[in-house]
């Protein structure tokens, strides 16, 4: 493997990443906002200098008066003054009487395209775009009848200077409000990542046998970290223990048979009397068929153990495990061509399992039969009481009650089991205890039988 491969890559940190979303949400928020300022600013400036404009006309319309048959404009100052509002604007006005002549103003003033009492219309003046409002007053004297139309305009430099303050002020609270978001996210977040940071700093600071779960408080989020972590620790605790209980039973259990099989054969090599001689070799190679069914078993314990961690379950028909039992035992530890019978039902025992490990705690069950119990010896498998249940039995009286107190301990042996390893009830325990079942021990009226009980599934 490269170390490119095995080195676990760092990104872009939390903090980033939220000032990142932050910013843009702020650009694209901006954008829109900034797009609804702008409309928004031109139709208020619109809006308030219409208005401004109609006043002027208004008040300009006020002041005429009929005078020997004719109008007569009276600008009043009123007028510029509200037109003044608009100081960087140039201003345009126009008054005509019902011929269409100007009376005063400006006669190039452009003229509403409609004959309605109040038209806004947009036009231009001096090369610069401009609005205009034409105001009509109506009159109804003896020496004059008719309308007189009032014209004012102006430039627009005031509207869009309005508009644009307008999304200006909004872009800048926008702004404002996106520092202050900015910082209380990165408050936030450095307030929520500290319990990973006290997790950190307490498995950093933890001798590397320390393998007790993390207890410090965190946030829904983070305290599923943190239940993981401890669930690894606890698996990888069950492993080590396995090792170590692995390497201290071999070391146990190994050294006196070996010494013993030494002295045996230092004693069958000195002696000269041929019949001894046969005897000691006997003796010999039963403790070496003792011997090789406890590192069997010890092989066995490591591997149910290191399983039950390991490797996912799935479905299985509890029928097929009884017959890998059934095989295996047969080929390997069936003595003096004993016979098994095997009861299976006809529909499916559907569980959830690992069939090696499975098959291998029935193994351990059969064969403690076959070794110490009496014919006739079955395997069967069946469903009670709502769960699933592989069971061996056989004719004899079973272990004492002491021992069945004791079957998930290791090397327990009784008066039965003598020269026996003592492991087939503890692996088998184990499995049963690693798939959420138990061993059932029971006696009957025939003999004694042990079950391995384990969850039924639901068929498919």
């Amino acid at each position: 493997m490269s170390d490119a491969a095995a080195t676990p890559r760092t990104t872009v940190s939390l903090k980033g990443r939220i000032a990142a979303a932050v910013a843009a949400v702020v650009l694209v928020g901006g954008a829109v906002v900034l797009a609804a300022a702008l409309a928004y600013g031109r139709h208020a400036a619109r809006e308030a200098y219409d208005r401004l404009l109609v006043g002027a006309a208004s008040d300009i319309a006020e002041s005429i008066t009929i005078r020997d048959g004719e109008p007569v404009v009276d600008l009043p100052v009123s007028a510029f003054e509200l037109l003044a509002l608009a100081g960087r604007d140039r201003i345009d006005y126009r008054v005509t009487d019902k011929a269409g002549i100007t009376l005063t103003g400006s006669p190039n003033a452009p003229r509403p395209e409609t004959a309605r009492d109040v038209d806004f219309y947009n036009g231009s003046f001096g090369g610069e775009s401009a609005r205009y409002v034409a105001v009509t007053r109506r009159f109804a004297e003896r020496g004059y009848s008719g309308p007189v139309e009032i014209v004012v305009g102006h430039t627009l430099l005031a509207r869009r200077e309005l508009a644009h303050d307008i999304a200006r002020n909004a872009l800048a609270v926008l702004g404002a409000a996106g520092i202050a978001i900015a910082l209380f996210a990165s408050l936030a977040v450095a307030s929520a990542l500290t319990p990973l940071t006290r997790i950190g700093d307490t498995l950093a600071r933890r001798d590397p046998t320390d393998l007790t779960p993390l207890v410090e408080p965190a946030p829904r989020e983070i305290a599923a970290l943190r239940d993981a972590l401890n669930a690894f620790m606890r698996r990888l605790e069950r492993q080590l223990g396995a090792n170590r209980d692995l390497i201290s039973d071999a070391a146990h259990q190994l050294r006196t048979p070996l010494a013993a099989i030494r002295v045996q054969l230092d004693a069958a090599a000195e002696e000269d009397d041929p019949a001894r001689q046969a005897a000691l070799i006997a003796r010999v190679q039963d403790r070496a068929r003792t011997l090789s069914r406890l590192l069997d078993q010890l092989l066995s314990q490591g591997m149910v153990v290191h399983r039950g961690d390991a490797v996912p379950k799935e479905r299985l028909d509890l029928r097929d495990v009884a017959l890998e039992v059934f095989e295996q035992t047969d080929a390997v530890v069936i003595p003096g061509g004993r016979p098994v019978r095997l009861d299976l039902p006809e529909n499916e025992v559907p569980i959830a399992g690992d069939l090696l490990s499975l098959a291998e705690a029935g193994k351990n069950l059969l064969g403690n039969a076959l070794r110490h119990g009496a014919e006739p010896v079955a395997l069967g498998v069946g469903v009670a009481d709502g769960a699933a249940r592989l069971w061996v039995r056989d004719a004899g009286p079973g272990p004492d009650p002491e021992t069945l107190a004791r079957m998930g301990d290791r090397f327990t042996r009784d008066s039965a089991s003598a020269g026996a390893g003592g492991l087939g009830l503890a692996i088998a325990n184990a499995v049963a205890v690693n798939h959420g079942g138990r061993l059932a021990p029971s006696r009957t009226g025939t003999g004694f039988e042990i079950a391995l009980v384990l969850p039924l599934e639901r068929p498919e």
